[in-house]
């Protein structure tokens, strides 16, 4: 019996929420085409056999000077730390600069290199990327390539992960999908809908609190407030006679009913903060609530 953590680590929208949903077989970690839509470490389990894996998805890898990426980086890099191995997701179209970036960070644990999307490209052409992969073989314990679109990647990809796993006991009951809270996840289906619904700027001004989550035997009531940094953003998300708000909440209710089986009320509340996204204190506080 195995049971330890894993982190999954690489560049924003190199898949990383994707192939952890794709893992669990269930929807928790968002999913956006935009960069940087993971703000917050979100964690699911997954039972290979007998063992246990604890999968992390993180922000992804990238430079910035802004205070809320920063904060998101310096999570990654932590995560890196707070693990028993690591998974370094790297696209087949890309090439070797992010991963080189990522092994410029001098990560301590054992990686596993995965090649994503090699669905996209030709056989040839995988075996061409992963030749060229082989000159730091020195660097990880295995290559894997890997598409979130053809389940037979799924087994070879968990056997290899399993081998840099501790002998230990369960960490969580095998039947739990995630240790992650569920107001985090609720959070991140909202901010996820956000995403979808207005246009590409505007949500990186933008943050979601769960203010109260009531519980009953067939419905989950969740009061929320969305944060934003002008007046004039506060209109947009609300929209004409509060168009684009109720598409918000439309969204984020089918998804968090899917993910809970019940049925859903929300009531979503927009504020301002001027330039929260600048304040580490507020940034934490909201990460926090």
């Amino acid at each position: 019996m195995k049971s330890g953590f894993v982190s999954i680590i690489g560049r924003t929208n190199a898949g990383k929420s994707s192939l952890l949903n794709f893992l669990l077989d269930a929807k928790i970690a968002i999913v956006s085409h935009k960069l940087n839509a993971t703000r917050r470490k979100i964690s699911g389990i997954v039972m290979h056999e007998k063992d246990q894996i604890i999968f992390t998805d993180t922000p992804g890898l990238h430079e910035s000077n802004k205070t809320l990426n920063k904060l998101m980086i310096n999570e990654t890099i932590k995560s890196m730390g707070d693990c028993d191995a690591i998974i370094f997701l790297a696209s087949i179209h890309d090439n070797t600069d992010e991963y080189e970036k990522f092994l410029n960070l001098n990560p301590k644990k054992p990686h596993i290199l995965v090649l994503t999307k090699v669905d996209e490209v030709s056989n040839g052409n995988t075996l061409e990327k992963i030749t060229y992969y082989q000159k730091f073989q020195d660097k990880f314990v295995a290559l894997v390539p890997f598409s979130v679109k053809k389940q037979t990647y799924k087994k070879p990809l968990l056997d290899e992960i399993c081998k840099l796993l501790p002998e230990h006991e369960y960490f969580y009951d095998p039947q739990f999908l995630t240790p992650t809270n569920e107001k985090e996840i609720y959070k991140e289906f909202i901010l996820e809908s956000i995403y979808e619904n207005l246009n590409d700027e505007l949500p990186y001004s933008t943050d979601v609190i769960i203010d109260r989550v009531q519980e009953k035997d067939e419905i989950i009531n969740i009061f929320s407030t969305i944060i934003t940094d002008r007046d004039g953003h506060k209109s947009i998300i609300i929209g004409k006679n509060g168009e684009t708000l109720k598409r918000i909440g439309i969204s984020s209710r089918k998804t968090i009913s899917k993910f809970t089986n019940k049925k859903i009320f929300l009531k979503l509340i927009v504020i301002v903060k001027k330039d929260w996204h600048k304040s580490e204190k507020i940034i934490n506080k909201i990460n926090n609530y």
